[in-house]
């Protein structure tokens, strides 16, 4: 597997960035240069990561493409197309979003997030944006979510049926999926069924922790690697087994040096597993 960040790190041009990220041990990268962009800033950083090796995994999007106000959401999924598009021209494995809400917060836990009309205007936004976008050599995907479709594997499975586009993939974040205390419990098992269900749709993976809190009632909170209690070494190793090319991507921390304290814990925690360049 391929280890990154989706932190840019610092840096100040598109060649310290490419090659700061390969002396820091990442093979993998988030592409940090948006479609709104220059198009010679995107070439400059897209030559630079390919220049040092570097695999670009993904392209976020991270707006609400199934917003309540009409501007907003077609200016959100205008977004994604343009998003989409740049993935397929740098060719980064995946372009990803979250399936979005109609509530206040964009990415926020609310029970229409599981209406049947929210699930049917998913399926619709998926498909508008493959086929605007109408790509050859990326995927869009969606990040599973503990309060917003996919939650699971086997929802995931559903949607794949659902939105019948060759273009469509899956993106795999299996902490957000640890949205109950039989997954948590169970969590070796929970990774071979993500594995068995998802296997080759998989284009790319997050890495995190999770930590079971002791105060009454359930409470299941994120933290950074080695601070909680998955087994993430296993996790790894079952989706080096579906690909040995896969990006894993460090992600949600909030300083560049906490970056490269908890890239240097998963280097030595995943040692033999990730490629080094």
């Amino acid at each position: 597997m391929r280890l990154g960040t989706s932190s840019p790190l610092v840096y100040d041009s598109g060649e310290h960035w490419a090659k700061y990220q390969k002396e820091q041990g990442c093979s993998a990268v988030v592409f940090p240069v948006q479609s709104n962009e220059p198009e010679k800033k995107i070439i400059e950083y897209k030559e630079a990561a390919d220049r040092e090796g570097l695999m670009i995994a993904e392209v976020g999007i991270w707006r609400n493409a199934l917003s309540k106000d009409p501007d907003e959401r077609k200016k959100n999924r205008d977004y994604c197309v343009e998003q989409l598009k740049l993935a397929d021209y740098v060719g980064a494995r995946c372009c990803v979003n979250v399936a979005g809400t109609v509530g206040d917060r964009w990415d926020g836990a609310y029970k229409d997030n599981f209406s049947k009309e929210l699930r049917d205007e998913t399926i619709s936004m998926v498909r508008e944006i493959i086929d605007r976008a109408d790509v050859k050599n990326t995927y869009f995907t969606l990040e599973p979510m503990p309060w917003m479709i996919p939650t699971g594997p086997k929802d995931y499975v559903k949607l794949i049926d659902e939105i019948d586009r060759d273009r469509f993939a899956v993106h795999m974040d299996v902490i957000n999926m640890i949205n109950s205390i039989d997954r948590y419990f169970s969590a070796e098992e929970f990774v071979d069924e993500c594995a068995e269900l998802l296997g080759a749709k998989i284009r790319s993976c997050h890495i995190k922790d999770i930590h079971l809190a002791e105060k009454y009632t359930v409470r299941l909170e994120e933290c950074a690697p080695g601070c909680g209690e998955f087994p993430l070494r296993y996790y790894v190793t079952k989706m080096n087994e579906i690909d040995p090319e896969m990006p894993v991507i460090l992600e949600h921390l909030s300083t560049d040096e906490e970056y490269l304290k908890y890239l240097g814990y998963l280097k030595e925690e995943l040692n033999g597993l990730y490629q080094t360049i």
